[in-house]
């Protein structure tokens, strides 16, 4: 038993457990817990009639209503291409891969504010893109169009990423005996290469529909923040509410936004929970 912590003791790289689980938790207090506290209590302010009045206002309903549908399309459409990138990426050789690679990280080092003035530049009605939509009478800024194209480009990097170190540790070996057996393709994707896939890809949904519920410098531009067309989004709102000094409402509509991206990484949790111990 000596033996065993004075291994324990010489495997520290770091300080005990105590001072460690100290700094992490007071961290964590000051950075989460506290801030996420505070939205909770300014939300208390409002009564129970207020909360009804809240509910009842058609823009703030909208605003609900096109964020999760956007984001929940993006979502869904990055899923689609985000797999594809990532089979690229790691079953493919070509000149530029790393570069490509590399280009995946952009929207994370791109400021959202920058990415959604170049958007909106590029698919408006006289831009590279959006000049021949426009021709043929399809608007693509400031619609909902626009709208979901900008939580494609900021949420497609969370499935790429979600994705492609399972497929870097997916054994070929199973590919290969479906083909011995002589299933197609298809089947071989569909039946090995898929389920093991799936809990990667549900992780990137996840992810990917989170930014976009909670995403504001992006789609602030492209989106045209019109409660006439409904193309406001939830963040729109709650910066309204701050511009207007209405707090209370604006940390309600906030804490729905926290319960909704609370429940979606609760969702993703048990997913990889489940999948490892499927593994074990």
């Amino acid at each position: 038993m000596t033996t065993f912590f004075r291994r324990q003791r010489q495997g520290r790289i770091i300080p005990g457990f105590g001072l460690t689980m100290g700094i992490s938790i007071s961290l964590l207090s000051l950075l989460v817990l506290i801030p996420l506290a505070s939205v909770l209590v300014y939300s208390l302010h409002l009564s129970a009639s207020d909360y009804l009045n809240l509910v009842k206002n058609d823009g703030i309903r909208n605003a609900f209503i096109t964020s999760i549908s956007c984001s929940l399309l993006a979502a869904l459409i990055n899923c689609v291409f985000g797999l594809i990138l990532a089979w690229v990426l790691v079953r493919y050789e070509f000149p530029g891969k790393r570069l490509l690679n590399s280009f995946i990280e952009l929207p994370f080092a791109l400021p959202t504010a920058v990415a959604g003035i170049t958007l909106s530049k590029l698919y408006s009605d006289t831009g590279f893109i959006g000049e021949p939509f426009a021709q043929l009478g399809i608007a693509i800024a400031y619609t909902k169009i626009g709208l979901t194209i900008a939580l494609i480009f900021v949420g497609i990097p969370f499935v790429v990423r979600s994705i492609q170190p399972v497929l870097e540790k997916l054994d070929p070996s199973y590919e290969e005996a479906g083909n011995m057996l002589g299933a197609s393709p298809f089947t071989i994707f569909r039946r090995i290469i898929l389920p093991e896939l799936r809990p990667a890809i549900l992780t990137g949904f996840g992810l990917a529909f989170a930014r976009g519920l909670g995403e504001y410098g992006s789609v602030i531009y492209i989106s045209g923040n019109s409660a006439k067309n409904s193309t406001q989004v939830v963040s729109y709102v709650i910066m309204q509410k701050l511009n207007y000094v209405d707090y209370a409402s604006a940390t309600t509509i906030a804490l729905a936004m926290l319960v909704i991206a609370f429940v979606t990484l609760f969702a993703i949790n048990m997913v990889q929970v489940r999948q490892a111990r499927r593994v074990q």
